[in-house]
């Protein structure tokens, strides 16, 4: 029996079986590159054991046709001062700021001009700040962390070849960003470190 979308189907005898990745039917570029991307997306958070540095956050930004998604992974203290969930009136003004702030998609991120893109939507994820469905592993592992996902609609995302990053300013603890990217030619690295804010998407 074969699945077609949560429906059933009985194959016939002497049927011809074909799979997704058959080479009757190759697997077509768009979705061999989808597919990248998710891996990128998600790699982060699915891993285990990374280093957990505080001033120091990662950022993936992910490149294809009619949009661009980033993600920042950071340890709470890069925002906060504090790696826990706020206590009192003080702290919980600081995260309120912090979350504004890292809502702001627009001024946190600047893409070439001549691309036409602008914030789509934006997910936060912390236990600590109980936002988003975070790793439920993180209120255990002594050490909290935030990630943020923000997708950008292009009118031609090819023709971002750079992104403005304004975390430094907006956030004065962090101090550094590994800065993985992935686009149509390729994937690579880059490390931004303060006071430098932009980041080639081209190699």
């Amino acid at each position: 029996m074969t699945e077609l979308r949560g429906h059933t189907r009985v194959m016939a005898v002497g049927e011809p079986r074909v799979d997704a990745f058959s080479e009757s039917e190759p697997m077509k570029p768009i979705r061999a590159w989808s597919a990248v991307l998710l891996l990128l997306i998600t790699g982060a958070a699915l891993a285990q054991g990374r280093p957990h540095v505080h001033g120091v956050a990662e950022l993936n930004v992910a490149v294809e046709p009619g949009r661009i998604t980033l993600q920042i992974e950071t340890p709470l203290d890069s925002l906060l001062g504090f790696e826990r969930a706020p206590r009192g009136v003080a702290e919980t003004r600081v995260a309120e700021t912090t979350i504004a702030a890292l809502k702001a998609a627009d001024a946190l991120f600047k893409f070439t001009p001549a691309a036409g893109c602008t914030s789509a939507s934006v997910e936060l994820s912390s236990a600590a700040l109980k936002l988003g469905t975070p790793d439920p592993a993180e209120q255990h592992e002594g050490h909290a962390d935030l990630d943020a996902t923000y997708v950008f609609k292009c009118a031609d995302a090819a023709k971002a070849t750079e992104v403005d990053v304004g975390l430094f300013d907006a956030f004065i603890r962090m101090q550094s960003l590994k800065v993985e990217v992935v686009t149509a030619k390729g994937q690579f690295k880059r490390d931004l470190k303060r006071p430098s804010k932009r980041v080639s998407l081209v190699r």
